[in-house]
C-alpha cells in the first residue's frame, strides 16, 4: 500500500492532533506502509524532504491546492489510497484528488472535525462532502460512529481509539524531585492538586470544574492556553488557589503530570485526549465527563466520570475525589496504568487503521 496523505496537523506544528498524525504515520510506516505526507500549512515555508512535502497556503489556499495537484497529477496512478487526516484544507482537497486519481478516499476523522465542524456555516459543506466521499471513515471515539453513519449513511465506519507509545514515556526522578519542591512551596497541606492541560478551548469544560469547585480541598493547576474569561473568573474567586502554567512540549509537562493528584477533563464534546492517555499511563487517575472517547476509556474503575454538561454530576465527581484517600487514588491509577498498556496500544491503534485500509485496497 503507498498512501497520500493530506494534513493540516504534523510536525513541527505543536499540538495533540500534530502528535497524533506523527504517531499514526511512523506506526503505519512501520508496519510496511509507504507514505507520502503532504503538510497543509500557514505557518512554514514549502519545502519537501523525505517522505513530507510541506505546502504554504498563504493567503490563496485555492491556488496553492489546485497547483499542488499539477504536481501530484503524474504520480497519483502510484497511490493505492488518499488518506485526509484533521482539519479543513485536508477535508477539502481529499475528495477531489481521490477522484482525479481514481482512488479511495479514508477519511480520519477527529473530534473538532466533526464536533463542531457540523454546525459551521462554512465548514459543514466541506466535512459532509467528505464524508460521503470516502470508501471508509475512522473515528476515535466509539460515540461519533453512529453519528457519521446518520450523516453519510452507507459509508462504512470504525472506530480506531487513539494509542501511546509507552517506550519512552515514563517520570524521571528529577522530575518527581521538581514536581515535590513545587508542592511543598505552592500547595496547602491537604488540598489535592487537580490538573487542566493542554489547549484549554470552550470545549474543555474548565469553567464548568471551577464553578463545582471546594475551594478548600483543591488547588488547580491550569498548564496551557487558556480559553477567554477563566484569568477573569479566578482573579474574582480569590479563594481559589491556583497556578497558571504556559502551554509546554508534552515532554516539559511530565514534571506537571508528577505534581498532580488527578487530571481533570471535563469536556463538552470531545475526541480522545492525548493527555488522557499520557496521564493515565503514569498512574494518576482521571476526572472526566463522558464526552467523546472519554467514555471508552474512563470509568470509575480508573477515575471519576460525570455526564457531559453535567454541573451537579462534575460537582458530585469532585466531591468523591476529595474524599478519597491517598491510598484509593492510588489504586485508580495503577488500573488507568493497566488499562492504558491492554487497550491504547500504537501497535493496536496500527492495527486497526491496516485493517481499514486494507479492506478497501
Amino acid at each position: 500500500m503507498r498512501l497520500l496523505w493530506l494534513t493540516e496537523n504534523y510536525p513541527p506544528s505543536s499540538g495533540g492532533m500534530a502528535n497524533s498524525c506523527d504517531r499514526i504515520v511512523r506506526g503505519l510506516r512501520e508496519a510496511g506502509v509507504e507514505i507520502d505526507v503532504v503538510h497543509l500549512s500557514r505557518q512554514v515555508v514549502a519545502r519537501r524532504s523525505a517522505g513530507v512535502r510541506t505546502v504554504a497556503l498563504g493567503e490563496d489556499p485555492e491556488h496553492a491546492l489546485r497547483t499542488l495537484w499539477t504536481a501530484l497529477a503524474p504520480a497519483i496512478g502510484s497511490y493505492t489510497h488518499v488518506v485526509a487526516f484533521g482539519g479543513t484544507y485536508p477535508l477539502l482537497a481529499a475528495p477531489v484528488y481521490a477522484a482525479w486519481g481514481g482512488l479511495p478516499l479514508v477519511t480520519l476523522l477527529r473530534g473538532n472535525d466533526f464536533d463542531t465542524g457540523m454546525f459551521s456555516l462554512r465548514r459543514q459543506p466541506v466535512v459532509l462532502e467528505a464524508l460521503r466521499s470516502s470508501a471508509h471513515v475512522c473515528v476515535v471515539a466509539a460515540s461519533m460512529g453512529p453519528l457519521v453513519s446518520a450523516s453519510a449513511p452507507g459509508v462504512p465506519v470504525s472506530w480506531v481509539a487513539n494509542g501511546i507509545d509507552l517506550d519512552e514515556w515514563r517520570i524521571l526522578p528529577s522530575e518527581r524531585e521538581r514536581a515535590a519542591a513545587w508542592r511543598a512551596s505552592r500547595v496547602e497541606p491537604g488540598r489535592r492538586t487537580i490538573g487542566l492541560v493542554g489547549q484549554l478551548k470552550n470545549k474543555k469544560g474548565v469553567r464548568l470544574l471551577l464553578d463545582g469547585l471546594v475551594p478548600d480541598r483543591f488547588h488547580v493547576v491550569l498548564a496551557g492556553d487558556l480559553e477567554p474569561g477563566v484569568e477573569e473568573w479566578l482573579a474574582e474567586h480569590p479563594s481559589v488557589a491556583h497556578t497558571v502554567l504556559p502551554f509546554q512540549d508534552r515532554y516539559q509537562l511530565l514534571s506537571v503530570y508528577a505534581a498532580c493528584d488527578v487530571i481533570a477533563l471535563p469536556s463538552f464534546y470531545d475526541g480522545l485526549p492525548n493527555v488522557a492517555l499520557e496521564a493515565a499511563a503514569l498512574g494518576i487517575p482521571l476526572l472526566t465527563s463522558d464526552a467523546g472517547g472519554l467514555a471508552d476509556l474512563v470509568d470509575e474503575e480508573i477515575g471519576f466520570r460525570f455526564p457531559a454538561g453535567d454541573a451537579h454530576g462534575c460537582r458530585a465527581a469532585l466531591y468523591r475525589c476529595a474524599g478519597m484517600t491517598d491510598a484509593e487514588l492510588a489504586a485508580l491509577g495503577e488500573a488507568g496504568a493497566r488499562r492504558v498498556r491492554e487497550r491504547f496500544t500504537v501497535a493496536g491503534e496500527t492495527d486497526g487503521y491496516v485493517k481499514v485500509l486494507a479492506s478497501v485496497r
